[in-house]
């Protein structure tokens, strides 16, 4: 598997598990998080699952027309490579909010073999060792959250709705209020998505980006140029820059911030993208546990 990267350093390493029949399961860890000894993550990529056509083959939805039963076994997998099982993953409903849940022992398995009870939830935390948190991406950020000290986690969704209104601070504050989280202590990662190259946005985006990033408006936005000239009412988001300087404007320190360098819309063949495949494809899926 060969992946187009952004820089010469892999900030993200590509590993390979082998399936229970025997096939190989690649996918995705931040050694920043891994260095923490606290947490097992992983993102996924195209390959490794079962599921057939676009959606090809470690399809995470059951809401885009996929064979349930191969999507089910495409979680058990995921699940071996987790050190777990289906029952102990939580997953999100994802609707780009800011919204984030606590997650105990109660929820376990809610998204995947029980029924959920809340709705609205592109965040996810918890202090409990064993429960598997899942988020679902194809071109939005994913975005981990590891405190070493007070032993939790959590793992959000952030699509540019959810980057304009600060998801990444929303997490940052929830695991303060319930564990006492110092925001200068937590290991985050921003995960693959499309990058600033790929994100062409309209007036009605790059406006709210400009009003909530007062001070930033050039790092986050440049003009789309085509043919050496600009093009009117078209501009490029930077979803990675803004994500970041959300995580530092909540405390987290420069230096604890992995910032991806994989993005999804140039590696359609590798990861599902919504922009890539003009809606034709399946989701990826960020996971993560505490030891």
């Amino acid at each position: 598997m060969k992946l187009c990267r952004h820089g010469e350093e892999e900030v993200l390493r590509l590993n390979q598990a082998m399936n229970p029949d025997g096939t190989v399961f690649p996918y995705l860890t931040f050694p920043n998080l891994e260095k923490t000894g606290m947490v097992r993550h992983l993102f996924t990529t195209r390959d490794g699952g079962v599921s057939g056509g676009m959606f090809r083959s470690l399809n995470l939805s059951f809401l885009r027309g996929d064979d349930e039963a191969a999507v089910q076994e495409n979680y058990r997998r995921i699940a071996h490579v987790m050190e777990s099982d289906v029952e102990h993953f939580v997953l999100t409903d994802q609707t780009h909010t800011t919204n984030v849940r606590c997650v105990t022992e109660e929820d376990a398995g809610k998204g995947l073999v029980r029924e959920r009870d809340y709705q609205d939830v592109d965040g996810l935390v918890t202090n409990v060792p064993g429960l598997v948190l899942g988020a679902f991406f194809a071109d939005c950020v994913p975005l981990f959250f590891v405190d070493p000290v007070h032993r939790a986690i959590g793992l959000s969704h952030s699509g540019w709705r959810g980057t304009v209104n600060r998801m990444g601070k929303a997490t940052v504050e929830k695991m303060t209020s319930l564990y006492g989280t110092d925001p200068g202590d937590l290991i985050c990662a921003i995960g693959p998505s499309i990058c600033h190259d790929c994100y062409e946005v309209g007036d009605e985006v790059a406006l709210q980006f400009r009003a909530a990033f007062p001070g930033h408006e050039t790092e986050v936005l440049s003009p789309e140029v085509r043919d050496g000239r600009e093009v009117p009412g078209k501009s490029l988001l930077d979803l990675w820059r803004a994500n970041r300087i959300v995580l530092e404007e909540a405390g987290v320190l420069p230096e604890h911030v992995a910032l991806t360098d994989i993005c999804t819309c140039e590696n359609g063949d590798v990861l599902f993208s919504h922009r890539a495949s003009n809606g034709k494809r399946g989701n990826l899926g960020a996971f993560m546990k505490l030891i």
